[in-house]
């Protein structure tokens, strides 16, 4: 993650003022592992010093890694390799430090500016290929190279980031089946996780895909899901529409699948020697340039040095005094160092805190006043859903205020919206993380502003329960990165939502031949739809049918067609609702008669507005329950059921209509928090400190049912319901099946 120099946040109270020598001015980031401070030397020159949480450094393998990924920056000796101006990989908080550069990343200006020029591609990649040329000749192979590991400056382009670089041939402590590297910047060989076989035609591989990146402003491969990513580097061809055709030839060389057939390093820099990075800024176009010199600017009027001694406090007015004139001095002979430094600033950092405490810990005095937040989609896309979560908060609120009357404490509830906006989420999420008082959140709605806004979350240490937000890496982080101690989730990952929707096709016998459509739109959600649907098909003994389209693509009468030609029985759609939409009348000019399935993304009143008659007979699993039929059905306990109505009467008292799905599972959730807080309050003064831990470990009844979360924060048991479209509504049908029914024989 990037962070613009000139937003520089002010130390804490609990951080030093200095490290070996190093005066910190304020923090870069932080993050699960560790802090970034922005560090000044007496002699001016300025570095982003990179120190690791204790705890951290306590794990058996951690201090290895990390003098590993020391002493390899040390290794590489180029003008366009970040240096590294000091660490302490023994001291009881690990640190190192590397020169500083204000520039944006790679990825960043591209993101804001838009594709480089072809001539600043030729500088780029150059420069590039000498820093790897420089990594290979010290036996290393960097194994990371992307756009948020390239940072722009004045004199060209600097390679950053050491912490995963590795000798070459060297495969410990790393597990021989674990991809390493950032999909859609790796080769096949990393994707496929061929460890012997990783070197530095991987490197190369990986610049090709920078160089496409950066003259086209896309990556080569696409982007999404992580095992869509994966597989396209593997079997697809690049997309390089728009390469020019100077560069045509090079690019697609090293982007050869086979690591023989790609080009060297000091090959490509040979290639790329026609212009040569110099003094003048001119390699760049003119609004990147503005950039750097925006920052760099920031960054001579740096602030005195933030007071952390106990008690004081880094807003105060006097710490944000203009700089003095031996530091203007400094700065004034240090300029050109600190524009031409190489600097791991923006890629070593992980998040940020703005709080004005702890941002882990809220003070410990007992408070009598708490507040929930609610991080929703208000005003975006899916505001259906958001509002519908905000209103079950906000009447679990009044609740607990109505039967407490303020003791041992009131709740307020603090809403911001991120009107479905990737880009303003994070600032969204710190709008309730930066106040002490939100001990806990409800949201996000969508998945795409949760990534954006969880390091805030993780940041400050606010545990985040959502009830609408299925991408699997809010919970599961796999081996390499910290797990999980920030979200709760009370619905199903969308890969076990796509096992359970498989599984629901069999309850129906005449199913046999099924067909799954995977549509682009949205990568993340479909790909893992259609790889938990794969694995439901599986246990269920049937084999189906798949088909891959764009999110571009409109022609549905004839991808279905083909679908149908190939002999499915079964319409299975892993995609969003503007797809089924067009499935759906597709299907219905095509004639096709048999069952027609799909999920959460599609679920809501809009696919019955938008399909109209087409939507007619389809079968739509979701994450949530109807509260009306919950509270009539029979089947359930008479205590649940009273329970469901309870909620029910107080929802139509207080906004005089029916709840919306997810309000009841919002309502239950927010509950869950408030009663642990109650018996907590008791025993002493609460804090945000281990309360995702204690939460976890809740087991809880509410309206819409039980909830139970296991060591990952993932919540126990299907979780997902079928609903039937029946004269323009949806008819609900009953759980999902959690093991096959009917299962065939292979």
């Amino acid at each position: 993650m990037t962070v613009n120099p000139g937003a520089l946040q002010p130390l804490l109270p609990s951080d030093p003022s200095t490290i070996a020598g190093y005066r910190l001015l304020g923090r870069l980031g932080a993050g699960g592992m560790g802090v970034v401070y922005l560090g000044r030397t007496d002699t001016g020159a300025l570095a982003a010093v990179k120190v690791t949480h204790g705890d951290q450094a306590d794990q058996a393998d951690f201090r290895a890694r990390f003098r590993r990924e020391v002493e390899a920056a040390r290794r590489v000796v180029s003008p366009w390799a970040v240096p590294v101006t000091g660490a302490d990989p023994d001291a009881p908080e690990p640190w190192m430090a590397t020169a500083f550069v204000p520039g944006p990343s790679l990825g960043e200006a591209v993101r804001e500016h838009g594709p480089l020029p072809e001539r600043s591609v030729r500088i780029l990649g150059g420069a590039v290929a000498r820093a790897l040329a420089a990594v290979h000749a010290a036996g290393l192979v960097h194994r990371d190279v992307k756009p948020g590991n390239i940072l722009l400056a004045a004199d060209g382009p600097r390679l950053i980031d050491f912490g995963i670089a590795r000798a070459t041939g060297e495969t410990g402590l790393t597990s021989a089946d674990m991809v390493v590297g950032t999909p859609g910047f790796l080769a096949p060989e990393q994707a496929e996780a061929r460890a012997a076989e990783i070197g530095p035609a991987a490197d190369v591989f990986a610049l090709g895909c920078l160089l496409a990146f950066a003259v086209t402003g896309r990556p080569p491969f696409g982007t999404g899901a992580l095992d869509a990513l994966l597989y396209r580097t593997v079997h697809d061809e690049p997309d390089l529409a728009g390469v020019p055709e100077p560069l045509l030839d090079l690019v697609r060389q090293c982007l050869a699948k086979e690591p023989a057939a790609r080009p060297t390093a000091e090959e490509i820099a040979g290639r790329l020697t026609e212009d040569t990075p110099g003094a003048p800024a001119d390699w760049l176009p003119a609004p990147v340039v503005t950039t750097i010199a925006a920052r760099s600017a920031a960054m001579l009027a740096l602030p005195d040095i933030d007071p952390t001694a106990p008690g004081t406090d880094p807003a105060d007015p006097a710490a944000a005094a203009g700089p003095s004139r031996r530091r203007l001095l400094l700065y004034a002979g240090a300029g050109a160092a600190v524009l031409a430094a190489g600097g791991g600033a923006f890629a070593l950092l992980d998040r940020r805190d703005d709080s004005g405490g702890d941002g882990k810990h809220p003070a410990s005095k007992a408070r009598d006043t708490w507040s929930i937040g609610v991080f929703a989609d208000l005003s975006g896309p899916a505001q259906e859903i958001g509002r519908a979560q905000e209103r079950g908060a906000r009447l679990a609120v009044e609740r607990f205020n109505a039967v407490h009357k303020g003791k041992p404490f009131t709740l307020e509830l603090k809403v911001s919206d991120d009107r479905g906006d990737r880009s303003g989420a994070f600032a969204a999420a710190r709008r309730l993380t930066s106040d002490p008082s939100v001990i806990a959140v409800l949201g996000p709605t969508s998945d795409d502003t949760g990534i954006a806004a969880l390091p805030a979350f993780e940041e400050a240490g606010v545990p985040l329960l959502t009830t609408s937000a299925g991408y699997n890496l809010f919970t599961l982080r796999g081996e390499t990165g910290p797990q999980n101690a920030t979200v709760l989730r009370a619905i199903p990952s969308h890969f076990m939502a796509g096992v359970y929707l498989a599984l629901s096709t069999t309850l129906l016998p005449q199913v046999r031949h099924p067909g799954i459509l995977q549509e682009r739109t949205d990568d993340q959600y479909s790909w893992q739809y259609v790889s938990g649907a794969r694995y439901g098909f599986q246990q269920a003994g049937l084999k189906p049918h798949f088909r891959v389209v764009p999110g571009r693509a409109t022609d549905y009468r004839r991808i279905i067609g083909e679908m149908i030609d190939a002999g499915i029985d079964t319409y299975v759609h892993c995609g969003v609702r503007s797809t089924a939409v067009l499935a759906a009348r597709a299907l219905n000019e095509l004639g096709f008669t048999g069952p027609r399935f799909t999920g959460q993304h599609v679920f809501g009143s809009q696919f019955l507005k938008e399909a109209g008659s087409a939507a007619e007979g389809w079968f739509v699993c979701a994450p949530v329950i109807d509260p009306v039929q919950r509270a009539a059905d029979t089947k359930q306990k008479p205590a649940d059921r009273k329970l469901t109505q309870e909620f029910l009467d107080a929802y139509r008292k207080r906004y005089g209509t029916t709840p919306a799905f997810y309000t009841g599972e919002s309502f239950d959730v927010v509950n869950l928090v408030t009663s642990w807080l109650a018996k907590s309050a008791a025993k002493g003064p609460l804090t945000r400190k281990g309360l995702w831990d204690a939460l976890r470990n809740q087991t809880y009844t509410g309206a819409m049912g039980g909830y139970q979360f296991d060591k990952h924060g993932e919540l126990k048991g299907v979780g997902t319901f079928i609903y039937g479209v029946q004269q323009g509504a949806y008819k609900f049908i009953g759980g999902a099946p959690g093991e096959p029914q009917n299962k065939k024989k292979s």
